[in-house]
């Protein structure tokens, strides 16, 4: 504890960095209270070290509780707006856009398997395609790919 009250700035420097670190990587930036937190820790480690700042252990508590209500008043709205901006659009992988011959007809109540690298996948398909009709995949779920006829021109 020597160490901590010895060193306040820079321990207060280092606490805040963690706890933005732990916000953005381990919990993707989804709660905004740690960003507050580390990133009110890191200015009053700076005004502590600047010396703006006493250096006690009860000013700098102070300190970091007022500027973690400023930093939430000034920031969570622009935050969550930031965080709603998000691209609904689903990622495509490497299996969608794959193409292969059926070898038993697909339709909405026929889900028959296909084995694609190493796995066995359930073709889903809206509309009746009968076997031996060349195939893309459309979307590919856990353990089913949508699929559908391709044109051949």
């Amino acid at each position: 504890m020597d160490f901590f009250t010895n060193n306040l700035a820079e321990s207060l420097f280092v606490i805040g960095l963690i706890l933005l670190v732990i916000e953005v990587a381990v919990l993707g930036f989804s709660t905004f209270v740690l960003f507050f937190v580390g990133l009110a820790a890191m200015v009053t480690g700076a005004l502590l070290y600047v010396g703006i700042l006493p250096d006690s252990g009860l000013g700098s508590m102070f300190s970091t509780g007022i500027l973690t209500l400023i930093f939430a008043g000034v920031l969570w709205g622009p935050l969550k707006r930031m965080q709603s901006n998000v691209n609904p659009k689903k990622a495509q992988g490497d299996l969608v856009g794959h193409e292969f011959v059926l070898k038993e007809s697909v339709s909405p109540e026929l889900s028959p398997n296909y084995h694609y690298s190493g796995v066995n996948w359930s073709l889903i398909s809206e509309e009746l395609i009968e076997a031996g009709t060349r195939v893309e995949v459309t979307e590919a779920e856990v353990g089913a790919f949508h699929i559908k006829a391709t044109r051949s021109d």
